[in-house]
Formats: structure tokens, sequence, C-alpha cells
């Protein structure tokens, strides 16, 4: 792949949808990590439930239901890890054939393109999913840390260190579901750059929808509703 080509390349509305793209991506994920105080993003309120669950762990007697939950949630952090992976593969398979490149460039655009810009549209989506893959790994880490925190809780709601432990429990549950949360942001935007296959106005349509849909879904959605018919203490 090479650098100078692609750079010399690229036009003024590519560089500027690769920014819009990229930009959306930084913006909404600060924006659901850090919303503003009125209106809190659904990972946000999650958070509350998350340490709620894990005070009402202490007294349950019988934590079976609890290490279901954890063990559904590791499930999911292992099949998008591996859809991304699989997905990097065959990315990188197809990136490395010039021959199947080009006859997949000539199947959507009726103009010439350098095969370098065209491994250069599907290292972005690469990159994207290897981000998510890298979420989703450290996500499914962490679960898995919470449940040896949570068998270290003392059934016993009376032991001084029950609920700090719960406490710690909740934590990492918190940022476990942050990353995995945060690989799904990316696995979004790995969809979204794929529109850079039809130009870089399509680039900015898709990356466009993909901003409304994550920003929807943390802001506008009917869970959110739900969420917040309960009492709600930020944190």
């Amino acid at each position: 792949m090479n650098l100078p080509t692609i750079f010399a390349a690229l036009t003024g509305l590519d560089i500027a949808a690769l920014i819009f793209l990229i930009g959306g991506w930084l913006l909404v994920g600060y924006l659901v990590e850090h919303p503003p105080q009125s209106r809190p993003s659904v990972s946000l309120l999650m958070r509350h439930f998350r340490r709620e669950w894990m005070r009402t762990f202490v007294t349950r007697e019988v934590r079976i239901f609890d290490a279901s939950i954890i063990d559904s949630l590791r499930q999911g952090t292992s099949f998008f890890a591996s859809a991304c992976l699989i997905a990097i593969g065959g990315g990188i398979a197809l990136a490395g054939n010039p021959e199947q490149l080009q006859g997949l460039a000539s199947g959507l655009v009726h103009i010439s393109v350098p095969i370098a810009i065209w491994q250069a549209k599907i290292l972005l989506v690469i990159l994207f999913l290897t981000n998510a893959l890298l979420k989703f790994v450290w996500s499914n880490r962490l679960f898995g840390y919470c449940a040896i925190l949570m068998a270290a809780v003392p059934n016993d709601a009376n032991n001084p260190s029950a609920f700090p432990r719960a406490e710690q429990a909740a934590e990492i549950n918190i940022s476990a579901a942050r990353n995995f949360n945060q690989g799904l942001s990316a696995v979004y935007f790995a969809l979204g750059a794929m529109g850079w296959f039809l130009g870089a106005g399509a680039l900015f349509v898709s990356a466009a929808i993909t901003i409304y849909v994550v920003a929807r879904r943390e802001f506008a959605s009917k869970s959110r509703k739900v969420l917040l018919r309960h009492d709600f203490i930020q944190g």
C-alpha cells in the first residue's frame, strides 16, 4: 500500500468525509460517557442499575441467577469478538488480492480509481473493527474479573466486607460494560465507513446515519424512557 499515492489521490471531499466520520465517532463516544447532566445517556443510567444489582446480590441466598447473567454477558462479548476477527481476516485477504479487489471495484463504481485507494477504504473499516475487537476482548476479561469478585462476596449481609466487595464487583462490571458499548460503537462506525466504497458523498450520508442511530439509541430511545421511570441516582 503506497501512502503517497493514496494521499495524492484523495480529494478534498474524501478528506472532509473522513474527518466527519472520525470526528463523529469521537464526539458521540465522548457524549455517551460524559452526557449533559440534564440528559443522561442509557449507558450512564445503566451504571446505577449495575450497582443496584451488586447490592441486591449480597442479600440473595441462591446466586445461580447472577452467575448465569455474567456468563451470558461473557458469551456476548465472545460472539462479537469472534465476528470482528473473522471480518478483519476477510478484509485483509481482500485488500491483499488486487485482482479480486479490482473486480469488486468495477462492480461498484464506473470510474477508474487506483487500487491503493480501495485498499485504504478497506483499511479504514479494518481499523474500526480492530478497535472493536480489542474492546470486546478486554470487556470479556473484565466480566471474568467481575465473576471472580462476585464469588468473593460473603453470603452474609452482616459481614463487614460484603458490601465493599460488591461495590468493587459493580465498578468492574461497569468498566466491562463501557468497553462493550465502545466496541459496539466501533462496529456501527465500521459499517458507516463502508459508505466510502460508493464515494465521498456516500460516506457523508452513511456517517450521518451512523451518528444519528448511535446518538438516538443513547439519548432518545424507548429503552431510555423505560429506565427513567425508576428513581435515578447519578454516579
